[in-house]
């Protein structure tokens, strides 16, 4: 297809889609008035049901459980198609595939490990900060604002800093490429076997079936504080798999000075 085809056929299809958006949006109750009880029925009901202090967590992993599912396959589909489009074959290490001396860029200058002694020591005190600090949002995602999915992202800035301050080859040392994608698999496996325990009991897919506990203790809210578990342990394992991925490029990279 010729490039004046694929811009007619873009502007086509796009003033399709906007149209469809503006139809949508029209239709849209007005800003700040809430049209529907679905909002109401949750915060009267979440903390007697399922003991958690954070009601959208409740909505999240257990009230819309199967939904949640599907967001982080989502995630995991994107990062495996990233990985599959940045591969090395074995085949592709010769000669001819090489990387070649060029100039350093910017982008290589920031990453490539040539940081101050007094820049990498405040990059491993930060690191241990950010991995506490993301646990702990991943641990009381039900009993405060957070979650798996904020708390994975956090977790995985750390290994940004890392990559930042000491290069990519100090990310790869510290980020074995096979643990993280089975982290990756077990997280998002974890959501899936926590739904089928729940149909071994005789209930629903992803039902809470566990102790609910004490509200406002870390052990409460049954099932719904595994998932987040499950979730952070996906998310932070899939974004150091994009991190490491990205890094490649330059783990080998000879710069010419």
């Amino acid at each position: 297809m010729r490039p004046r085809h694929r811009h007619l056929l873009f502007l086509v299809a796009g003033a399709g889609v906007l149209g469809y958006l503006v139809w949508g949006m029209l239709d849209l109750s007005p800003f700040g008035r809430y049209p529907g009880p679905y909002g109401d029925i949750v915060n009267a009901v979440a903390f007697s049901e399922r003991h958690v202090l954070n009601v959208v967590t409740a909505v999240i992993f257990d009230y819309r459980g199967f939904d949640t599912l599907g967001e982080e396959f989502i995630l995991f589909a994107c990062v495996t198609g990233v990985s599959l489009l940045l591969r090395h074959e074995g085949d592709e290490q010769g000669d001819r595939c090489s990387p070649k001396p060029r100039r350093e860029s910017s982008l290589e200058q920031a990453i490539a490990p040539h940081a101050s002694e007094a820049s990498r020591s405040c990059a491993a005190l930060y690191c241990g900060l950010i991995l506490v600090f993301g646990v702990y949002i991943v641990l009381t995602g039900h009993l405060s604002v957070g979650g798996g999915f904020q708390g994975g992202v956090i977790l995985a800035s750390a290994w940004l800093l890392v990559l930042v301050a000491f290069g990519s080859p100090a990310l790869h040392r510290f980020a074995r490429k096979y643990a993280v994608e089975w982290f990756e698999s077990a997280g998002a496996g974890a959501y899936v076997l926590i739904g089928l325990a729940s149909l071994l009991f005789g209930q629903n897919f992803l039902t809470n079936i566990l102790p609910l506990g004490e509200p406002g203790q870390l052990l409460s809210s049954g099932t719904i504080l595994l998932i987040n578990c499950g979730v952070g342990i996906e998310v932070s394992s899939g974004f150091i798999l994009l991190l490491c991925e990205f890094g490649k490029p330059l783990q080998h990279q000879k710069p010419v000075r």
